[in-house]
């Protein structure tokens, strides 16, 4: 069937009580109705997408993969399916799969390729929500990689460079990681925890008057800032 034609009386009725039941959280009923419209109206990227979305509920996600992987045939700049799809792999503890998803997805007919700003927002989340996940896991090489494919989306996005920084230095990369924690604070001097992290990667090269210097100027200026006054705390301890 053509996906551009005017929906008949029954697809549209299937359309509008599937959305209804999609928004109350009825999987069951959603699924029925927008398969039911599926089997006369294939061309539709926001049913695949939602069905998609539904079956992930249910945790069916290999269901949820094929549904979104029709939506993006139909579509390939559908943000919210990229997303998804992304999702349901690191689900599936396919890390890498969903690393490449997030790099490659490109949304066809903008300049030069790049997707619009609250794409790339929403894609550079997504890649430092996985580069916490495989930090936590140990894998720091790789999370590294992650954090930088986000911020080369986003380089503005001071929290994923914050956490970048961390990583660096548990990677053993203290040198690298003071270098990102001053970029934050050549844009925003006065951001206290990027500061207190600075003072923590001082410290671990050994460099503890500069590290106390830094924590002491956050509880200069913030008194109840809880992280600096741990650290003086502790590095004061005798």
């Amino acid at each position: 069937m053509r996906p551009d034609r005017v929906m008949n009386a029954d697809e549209q009725r299937a359309f509008r009580l599937g959305c209804r039941s999609f928004e109350r959280g009825e999987v069951d009923a959603a699924l029925v109705q927008f398969e039911h419209l599926l089997r006369s109206r294939e061309g539709l990227a926001d049913v695949h997408y939602r069905v998609g979305v539904l079956h992930e509920r249910k945790n069916d996600l290999a269901a949820a993969a094929r549904s979104l992987w029709k939506a993006l045939r139909i579509n390939p700049a559908y943000a919210e399916a990229i997303l998804a799809l992304a999702s349901v792999y690191e689900r599936q503890g396919n890390f890498e799969r969903a690393r490449e998803i997030t790099q490659h997805a490109r949304a066809p007919g903008t300049a030069n390729g790049r997707l619009d700003i609250t794409t790339r927002g929403k894609l550079a989340n997504l890649q430092a929500e996985l580069a916490h996940a495989l930090r936590e896991a140990g894998e720091h090489r790789e999370a590294i990689e992650a954090y930088r494919a986000a911020l080369d989306r986003c380089p503005e996005f001071h929290d994923i460079r914050l956490r970048l920084a961390a990583t660096l230095r548990d990677a053993g990369l203290p040198d690298q990681a003071l270098t990102e924690i001053r970029r934050i604070l050549r844009h925003y001097p006065n951001l206290h925890d990027a500061t207190v992290q600075l003072g923590v990667t001082l410290y671990t090269l050994g460099r503890t008057d500069e590290a106390i210097r830094e924590w002491s100027t956050v509880t200069h200026q913030d008194p109840t800032h809880e992280d600096a006054q741990m650290y003086l705390r502790l590095v004061r301890r005798p």
